[in-house]
């Protein structure tokens, strides 16, 4: 599961909710969700309230991944999902390892598309 946390660079109200937003994330979401955060807006530098540092900053602290992007423009929105569908996709591999790691105990099984023949167990 993830989610894409915007917020708008050019309102600091916005800016502050971000960690409130994030605080409902793990709370309502699973575990293992994964979360990028994006300053939205960058077209309009010259409206910018929340600098590019702050952002990152916090992304860092949040332990996600940080991007600015404008939807209006179309910068960055691809690589945004991009690399959200890629950090997604690394979970789910090294979820799967561990289980394997962990579930087999070194025995293996062979999966086949027949069907073992049944036994009757009753004797009439």
């Amino acid at each position: 599961m993830g989610f894409v946390l915007m917020y708008d660079i050019t309102s600091e109200d916005s800016f502050n909710a971000v960690q409130d937003w994030a605080t409902q994330i793990k709370t309502y979401s699973w575990d293992n969700a994964q979360v990028i955060l994006v300053g939205n807006k960058c077209d309009m530098e010259d409206d910018r309230i929340v600098p590019v540092e702050k952002g990152k900053h916090l992304a860092d602290q949040l332990g996600f991944d940080y991007f600015e992007a404008s939807a209006k423009e179309n910068i960055n929105v691809r690589q945004v999902f991009e690399r959200l569908v890629d950090i997604i996709c690394e979970k789910m591999s090294e979820s799967v390892e561990s289980d394997n790691s962990r579930g087999t105990s070194g025995r293996s099984m062979r999966l086949t598309d027949n069907p073992p023949p049944s036994q009757q167990n009753c004797s009439c």
